[in-house]
């Protein structure tokens, strides 16, 4: 779905989106099921106008169809394993984090989400010199973060800053501003999400906090603890537990040791 926006499409607006929003029209979806007689009438724009841009808009965003070989050989060239450089993690993610798929990672406050971003981000942009994006949603990332990580992984200077121009840091505070980021990287990059977790009221056990709906959007969901044999909030171990996988068999524990991080927990880079 996308969120209508500035410069989404020739023709469309600062002035035209705000007036759209105005009348509950703020996706493409939106736009293009309305009546848009109704909608010229309403926000004082024109109709003709509004038929160009809904032209151009399903043209933009309308499916085409795939045969077998397109779609095969699509696969192909998109798919990597990026290692997370948490060894015990790659172990749990059969070798890592899977591209073009959306792997969530769930836990309570302190249970390391973060910090296994983090990890990643670092491990992605120093050892397999990839870009990478970080989208923050409560302004918690700081560079010296990074590069503490990254100081774990290599001595040289040179090495750590080209690392970290390598990150970039997008912050999204409220839903529309993420869908427009994550519309901007439409089909350029996979979406790496971190969900916090609820009680059920029935059961009292831990769930992700996201609702039922978004259960069926991850192909991958790891759930990490404070909790645990072996692991612990005193130092920088946690245990995560592998709960959906399209892969492997789910139940499936490590212990992530974060206090290891940059030496023997680091994984070969795949």
């Amino acid at each position: 779905m996308g969120v209508l926006r500035a410069g989404l499409c020739p023709g469309l607006t600062q002035d035209m989106v705000e007036l759209l929003r105005s009348h509950r029209i703020k996706t493409v979806v939106d736009l293009v099921s309305a009546d848009l007689e109704e909608v010229a009438q309403k926000c004082c724009l024109s109709y003709k106008a509004l038929v160009a841009l809904r032209r151009v808009l399903l043209a933009q965003f309308s499916a085409f169809p795939f045969n077998g070989a397109d779609l095969y050989e699509e696969l192909k060239t998109s798919m990597a394993i990026l290692s997370t450089g948490l060894g015990s993690l790659d172990r749990l993610l059969d070798a890592g984090l899977y591209t073009g798929e959306v792997t969530e990672i769930v836990g309570g406050p302190g249970s390391g989400k973060t910090q296994v971003c983090l990890c990643v981000a670092a491990n992605v942009a120093h050892s397999l010199q990839q870009s990478v994006l970080y989208v923050d949603s409560n302004g918690g990332l700081t560079a010296c973060r990074l590069l503490e990580l990254l100081q774990a992984l290599t001595s040289d200077e040179e090495e750590q800053a080209a690392a970290l121009q390598r990150i970039q840091v997008a912050r999204a505070f409220d839903i529309f501003h993420l869908f427009g980021i994550l519309q901007d990287l439409r089909g350029a990059v996979s979406q790496q999400v971190t969900n916090h977790v609820t009680r059920d009221r029935d059961t009292g056990k831990l769930k992700p906090a996201l609702g039922r709906s978004w259960s069926f959007v991850p192909n991958t969901r790891i759930f990490l603890d404070v909790g645990g044999e072996g692991a612990g909030a005193a130092g920088g171990q946690r245990t995560a537990c592998l709960t959906k996988s399209s892969r492997l068999p789910t139940g499936c524990r490590e212990v992530v040791d974060f206090e290891s991080w940059g030496t023997e927990e680091r994984s070969p880079t795949l």
